[in-house]
């Protein structure tokens, strides 16, 4: 493996690169999203910065699976699956597809890393496991990208999770998520000067739900507390889809009903970025605190804290409504 500093300073330059690049394209080929009643954001902002971090996981993954001959056919098939979200997500920053497109572009995406986990000796729960992470994941970003830095600092935190807590070249996958993060944020919070694009929500999606379904087989500690991380995105995207389904909306459609979009047109986006990166990164103080303990605690202490995340949405969307 190469050395851990100068692999992730070597994948922070190139993404923070291919960031400036990004922009500079966007604005050239007027790649802009503009302000609008369903979105929150009030300045025109060029779009599609999140292929600089593809493009920082290809080569992670390139590198990792030449070097990790047991686990090449896993990272080939990783890469295969990466393009095909990032490249859907970057035709719709394009050209606006159809929901319905995408889903099944998302679908193969998943299917392909399945199957791959499936061969490589993986039960097939555990391959079954994967579609469900990386179809949900990859959508729950897409659904809260909506302000400055949110959807990177929260992937940057459930990064940094699997770098430290789990085994193997996919703790380094991990750790060139987080790496890829840090050159992109510095673009998109506090200010942003370009944003993710669905090319870079989608991405971000799909990486955390391949590393995240690969949890079962490389964990340091145990497999329940790594859905702490995401519990933020989770908790506010799960329950705000399904209240809008429950109200007969059409749910698939922009909208900005979401707790962290109501708090941003109240506090800003800075301050609710910043609380959700503060109570995302309180569970990893909890990961290194039970990493001692055995599954069923583990189990339990990850209930208890999504019922806690649950309460606090419930408050906090009567509060802002």
């Amino acid at each position: 493996m190469p050395g851990f500093i100068p692999w992730l300073l070597l994948l922070f330059l190139v993404t923070a690169a291919a960031t400036w690049a990004a922009r500079r394209y966007a604005i050239h080929r007027q790649l802009v999203d503009q302000p609008g009643e369903r979105r929150s954001h009030s300045i025109a902002t060029p779009r599609g910065g999140g292929i600089a971090i593809v493009v920082a996981l290809l080569l992670a993954a390139v590198v990792l699976g030449s070097q990790a001959s047991g686990d090449a056919g896993l990272f080939a098939a990783f890469g295969v699956g990466l393009l095909l979200v990032a490249g859907i997500g970057w035709w719709d920053d394009h050209r606006p597809l159809p929901a319905s497109w995408r889903l099944l572009v998302h679908l193969l995406a998943a299917l392909i890393f399945a199957a791959a986990l499936y061969r490589h000796g993986a039960p097939a729960w555990q391959a079954g496991l994967a579609v469900m992470a990386i179809l949900v994941l990859v959508n729950v970003w897409n659904f809260m990208d909506g302000i400055d830095g949110l959807a990177t600092s929260q992937a940057l935190l459930v990064a940094v999770a699997g770098a430290f807590f789990m085994n193997g070249p996919w703790s380094w996958l991990a750790a060139a998520l987080f790496a890829a993060c840090c050159g992109f944020l510095p673009f998109n919070f506090p200010r942003a000067r370009i944003f993710l694009g669905d090319v870079g929500s989608g991405a971000l999606g799909f990486a955390l739900g391949a590393l995240l379904s690969l949890v079962p087989g490389t964990a340091k500690i145990a497999p329940w507390l790594f859905l702490l991380p995401p519990a933020a995105f989770l908790v506010d995207a799960g329950f705000t889809l399904a209240t809008r389904i429950l109200r007969g909306e059409r749910w698939w459609t922009p909208h900005v009903t979401h707790v962290y979009q109501r708090a941003a047109r109240r506090y800003g986006h800075v301050a609710v970025t910043t609380l959700y990166a503060l109570f995302s990164g309180v569970t990893l103080l909890l990961m290194w605190m039970l990493s001692n303990a055995g599954t069923g605690y583990g189990l339990m202490a990850t209930l208890v804290w999504y019922a806690f995340a649950l309460a606090l949405w419930g408050w906090l969307r009567k509060g802002l409504s």
